[in-house]
């Protein structure tokens, strides 16, 4: 399959093809298509990746010696200017080379060519080419055989690429690149004359990175919102005073940054028998073996969403959700009618993301050793987050672990279930109470994981990794909670949920409770395209709501908020929402609590091609 050619002026279907080709070849080199390509070698590689062979003076038209990154968004418009490979053209180069026309050349010929003309090649990797046995036979390469498989296996690679994005819903959402950056009107030569000059300066000096066409483009200001704030103007709500009176439960849980970025985690149903007064509370939850350490993940933000349990996700509706905070719980107090609720754990991802692995040490903590008789044993380090683990799984906290709780970890780190079979392997062979796991019998069901392994820790580093430990122990990808809820007149009952639908839900509750608190204003310029923006005593949401009947994207600039963090990472991004659709932009929370923090967004839709 090759890239389509895009034309001046392309079909609406033609242009969604090239971007869904683009996006493919853009994540199957990046984890997200809001990664930046940060080298030439990578700019090479996304482009090898699109079915292109760019030269090596190519490239340097694209990147010169003051461009320090580019976007999806730039590697688009690049990709449109660099033809695609053709077998037909890499057979015109080498028909060239074949002195007698037989279809072969000889190495001495290749070698004379590659390593004397154009983009001159070494010996050795001269010779690399001539070790491909299949095409290389007693001197000589049959070079149509070996230009139909490269052309071939390009293909294949484009394809792959193309399957996996359509196989993954979470790679196929319409977010992308982090600056302002839309196909040009101009002809190549414009690109190229601006990539070349790479003099082109912001208003505050620095050399730009992009193109000089990349900042042109910007439609007419849409939006601006600027708001100041401070914690010590909130108000906050009450405890009850009698509370300790009230009927009680709790459940524990975890926020789990996945693979892609999003984040995950349990959900729960809530029983409330008749009517009756509720306090909700979600705070992070303290581990046992350090109480009064300061952890990364306590500062993380948290809330929860209580939506009616309707028989579809249709019925649902939002019922209320924590909006107060008090020190580190996020709280919600009010009146909850008789019948079954959804309870929906959010975090807005400022304080809690996806972890760069050369963030931290290459040194791993050891997990386990050879005791004095020879025997292998856990490490003190590793017993004690074994410890934590077990904390964050024993839902309940009853000090236990139930096949229900149990499972929930062996599908967050393995993907399968333990079966009652299993179960009754566990029961015979580790420490049990009441059918259920001890913190001592996990001890020992990890012990054993090791000793089969002949002390290899690779699998019980997936566990941790999955767990969102890092190599030093560290929890940096994971948010344990707790949620309580208190009810003065009757006794709550909670259970977790494994819902297929759960992330709809949350996102439809999430929504829900943006539209509810605020009015919408339309972007300038476009009547069917409007922005909510839900400022609460701690989190500033917004939301975009496309009406249209086609695609749009829209830059969003925090570029003079202070004291602010997103939950996109960036101050500078683009966010595309297809037609009919809503979407949540961003989040965004104060670095420092203690200070006043100002939100100030430019929402601008970019003009389509």
């Amino acid at each position: 399959m090759s890239f389509q050619e895009s034309s001046s002026r392309p079909s609406d279907e033609a242009e969604e093809s090239f971007y869904v080709q683009c996006r493919a070849a853009y994540l199957s080199v990046f984890r997200s298509s809001l990664t930046n390509i940060t080298s030439k070698q990578q700019l090479c590689r996304v482009l090898q990746q699109a079915g292109r062979n760019p030269s090596q003076a190519s490239l340097s038209k694209y990147w010169t010696k003051t461009t320090s990154k580019m976007n999806f968004d730039d590697f688009c418009e690049i990709l449109k200017h660099e033809k695609k490979m053709e077998e037909t053209e890499l057979m015109k180069t080498f028909k060239k080379m074949d002195v007698k026309g037989d279809g072969f050349i000889t190495y001495s010929e290749l070698e004379k060519t590659l390593t004397t003309k154009g983009e001159k090649m070494t010996s050795e990797e001269v010779n690399s080419i001539f070790s491909l046995a299949d095409f290389c036979k007693d001197g000589k390469m049959d070079y149509t055989q070996f230009c139909r498989l490269f052309v071939s296996t390009v293909e294949q690679c484009q394809m792959a690429a193309l399957e996996k994005l359509e196989a993954d819903a979470k790679l196929k959402r319409q977010n992308f690149g982090s600056q302002s950056y839309s196909p040009p009107k101009a002809p190549p030569s414009s690109l190229e004359a601006a990539a070349e000059s790479g003099s082109s300066l912001k208003k505050d000096g620095r050399s730009s990175s992009r193109p000089l066409s990349a900042r042109s483009r910007r439609s007419s200001l849409s939006n601006s919102v600027t708001m100041t704030s401070s914690s010590t103007k909130a108000s906050k709500i009450t405890e009850p005073p009698s509370l300790q009176e009230w009927h009680h439960n709790f459940m524990k849980g975890c926020f789990f940054v996945e693979d892609d970025g999003s984040i995950g985690s349990l959900q729960y149903q809530l029983h409330v028998p008749q009517t009756t007064s509720v306090y909700l509370t979600i705070q992070p939850l303290s581990l046992s073996h350090t109480p009064n350490k300061s952890s990364s993940w306590t500062m993380v933000d948290t809330a929860l969403f209580v939506s009616s349990a309707g028989e579809t996700k249709e019925d649902s509706t939002l019922v209320c959700f924590t909006e107060s905070k008090d020190k580190e719980k996020y709280v919600w107090k009010g009146e909850l009618n008789a019948g079954t609720y959804h309870l929906l754990p959010f975090t807005s991802g400022c304080r809690l993301k996806k972890q760069s692995k050369t963030h931290f040490s290459n040194r791993s903590v050891e997990l386990v050793y050879k005791t004095d008789t020879e025997e292998l044993d856990l490490t003190r380090e590793f017993r004690e987050v074994l410890s934590d683990i077990f904390e964050v799984i024993d839902l309940d906290g009853n000090g236990l672990l139930g096949l229900e709780e149990y499972n929930f970890f062996e599908l967050r780190t393995s993907g399968e279930k333990c079966d009652e079979e299993a179960w009754t392997v566990c029961k015979e062979n580790f420490d049990m109470r009441k059918n259920q796991l001890t913190r001592q019998g996990f001890m020992e069901l990890n012990l054993m994981e090791a000793t089969e392994k002949d002390g290899d820790p690779a699998d019980l580093w997936v566990t941790l990794e999955a767990m969102g430990y890092n190599r030093t122990l560290e929890l940096v990808e994971a948010c344990p909670f707790q949620i309580d809820v208190y009810c003065e007149d009757c006794q709550p009952s909670m259970q977790p949920l494994n819902m297929d639908s759960g992330p709809k839900l949350l996102n439809q509750a999430l929504q829900k409770s943006i539209t509810s608190r605020t009015g919408a204003k339309a972007l300038r310029g476009h009547d069917n395209v409007f922005v909510y923006t839900y400022r609460g005593e701690h989190r500033i949401s917004s939301l975009f709501v496309n009406k249209s009947s086609q695609r749009v994207t829209v830059h969003v600039n925090n570029e003079q908020s202070r004291n602010c963090c997103s939950s996109r990472g960036m101050t500078v991004f683009a966010v595309e929402i297809p037609a009919r659709t809503k979407m949540v932009s961003q989040h965004v929370l104060p670095v420092n609590e203690k200070q006043d923090w100002t939100y100030n967004c430019v929402e601008t839709i970019l003009p389509s091609t």
